[in-house]
């Protein structure tokens, strides 16, 4: 199996306008052979003391693929494309995580 954590920082403000294209994409992407979880989330509001916020420009992606290959696939589908087109000036940074589990 394999982990995604992707940060994604929204231009100040603009956060919401991504999660809009962010969420009408995730059908597609839950469709995708070898999805198992994909999904948005934000800082937990309110939560424990020793929390380290995101901020409210940013959010993070929770992904969990059956293999690599499904990962590079989910990467080339063309609805990952038309996202990245409807979002990329919308975006100040992001940074993509991917992950094996540590048995």
């Amino acid at each position: 199996m394999i982990h995604v954590v992707a940060a994604v920082t929204a231009k100040p403000g603009k956060r919401e306008e991504i999660l809009g294209h962010f969420r009408a994409n995730v059908p597609a992407v839950l469709a995708e052979q070898g999805c198992i979880e994909y999904g948005p989330a934000i800082d937990a509001d309110p939560a424990l003391p020793f929390q380290a916020r995101c901020g409210p420009d940013t959010f993070l992606v929770i992904e969990k693929w059956e293999s690599m290959e499904a990962l590079k696939a989910h990467a080339a589908a063309p609805h990952m494309k038309a996202y990245a087109e409807k979002t990329r000036d919308l975006i100040a940074n992001r940074a993509v995580h991917i992950l094996s589990p540590a048995a």
